[in-house]
């Protein structure tokens, strides 16, 4: 039994952060149901082409990644028929979880304050961009613009001098989704103590700065950032290119301690008990750092990517390529430990990174291609009660909709 198999959850999500909660979720057995506009998730119908993906009914990857586990639902909620739907479907979920904005919840009566005034029980997972109060509480938010801009990580995480990174699409939004994921289930266990539910918040910005921690303190006494890697506290903590133009990753913490042996593997014994280069401190007071950064440089430089991993692994330091996901799909250690699965697409199976924690006693669910917008819509209504003729007049009016292809929704067809 999956530890989450009885847990049910509403999901009133798009593109990525929030939904990939509900996956996180699913993926644990609990049963995510996802509510769409008839439009479809902005994630399902047109983010591929962002992502540089394909979409189709039968290959969606860039939607399916964190939307797998669902079942899918589609309602007119400014329909009187549809919003009976929706607190239908509440009123018997242990969870809801969205990212609209609480002044388009408000209005719809799917607020905080609403929901939990009729019920009590239920809790609400709410993924923000800038938080639940002051003036840009309402203000729109993605990963770029509230993790990576204002949450200090472009700033901060760029070398020196030089652009700031280019993180893959959603780079703050799948940590975020893992952040809420573990909140609302901490309010799963509260709800069992108390009664009552809670509200469960993730915005983007607060989960940037919280994964700064060690630069949003160390700054504050005198650690500025950003950094050069010519001029790290720890030079033996650092990247470094190879011969054949790779880059390796290197961490010695133990930075006097492991000077000497470094140095004997990179050739350049003379300076193993170099007075002002063999000790860290001394190091930063004479700020010596981007010479010892150029030794190491040509060290390096002496060798090929492959070379290095050997001679560093045999010695028992923490070294290891600067792998792109094109060498994670060849990692022996990925494979067997089951971090990325293939998605059986009829096509072929295509890798997805799955969520990153696992338990014993059950193995986590496979992975499986999404189904269309609506693709639930009947079997839900029946399981709260709607009779075949409820669920045709329904789709008459349009309250709710049955299974659409993506086609249509693309406006292809």
């Amino acid at each position: 039994m999956l530890p989450l198999q009885g847990i049910k959850v509403v999901d009133l999500t798009t593109f990525l952060a929030t939904p990939a909660t509900g996956r996180v979720l699913g993926e644990w057995g609990a049963d995510v149901i996802k509510v769409e506009a008839f439009r479809g998730d902005a994630g399902r119908v047109n983010q591929a082409v962002v992502f540089g993906m394909p979409s189709s009914d039968e290959e969606n990857l860039g939607f399916d990644m964190a939307n797998m586990h669902k079942r899918f639902v589609a309602l007119n909620l400014k329909s009187e028929k549809g919003l009976e739907v929706m607190m239908k479907l509440l009123s018997q979920a242990d969870i809801f979880i969205t990212n609209t904005r609480t002044k388009s919840l408000a209005k719809m009566g799917l607020d905080w304050e609403s929901l939990h005034a009729k019920f009590p029980r239920l809790i609400m997972g709410h993924g923000l961009g800038y938080g639940k109060k002051g003036p840009e509480k309402d203000a729109a938010g993605f990963d770029v613009t509230c993790y990576m801009g204002r949450g200090g990580v472009f700033g901060t995480t760029v070398n020196r001098g030089d652009s700031p990174m280019i993180p893959t699409n959603g780079y703050g939004d799948f940590q975020c989704s893992m952040f809420l994921a573990a909140g609302l289930l901490a309010a799963v266990l509260g709800r069992e103590k108390t009664g009552e539910g809670d509200y469960v918040t993730c915005a983007l910005q607060h989960a940037g700065i919280y994964t700064l921690s060690t630069g949003m303190v160390s700054a504050q006494y005198g650690n500025p950032y950003p950094k050069s890697r010519l001029e790290v506290n720890n030079p033996l903590n650092n990247v470094f290119r190879s011969k054949d133009d790779k880059w390796v990753v290197l961490c010695l913490p133990e930075y006097d301690r492991d000077w000497p042996r470094v140095m004997k593997l990179i050739g350049r014994e003379e300076l193993a008990e170099h007075p002002d280069y063999s000790v860290c401190q001394t190091v930063n007071d004479k700020g010596l750092a981007p010479e010892v950064v150029k030794i190491l440089d040509d060290g390096f430089a002496q060798f090929t990517r492959e070379e290095l991993m050997k001679m560093f692994k045999e010695n028992d330091f923490p070294c290891e390529p600067a792998q792109t996901p094109l060498d994670v799909y060849e990692d022996q250690n990925a494979l067997v430990n089951g971090y990325i699965k293939q998605v059986p697409y009829p096509d072929g199976g295509r890798w997805c990174p799955t969520i990153p924690v696992q338990f014993e006693l059950e193995e986590t669910k496979e992975l499986h291609p999404t189904g269309k917008l609506g693709s639930a819509t009947a079997d839900v209504m029946r399981e709260l009660g709607y009779t075949d003729a409820d669920i045709e007049a329904a789709l008459s009016e349009g309250a709710v909709q049955g299974p659409t292809d993506l086609a249509v929704l693309q406006g292809k067809a």
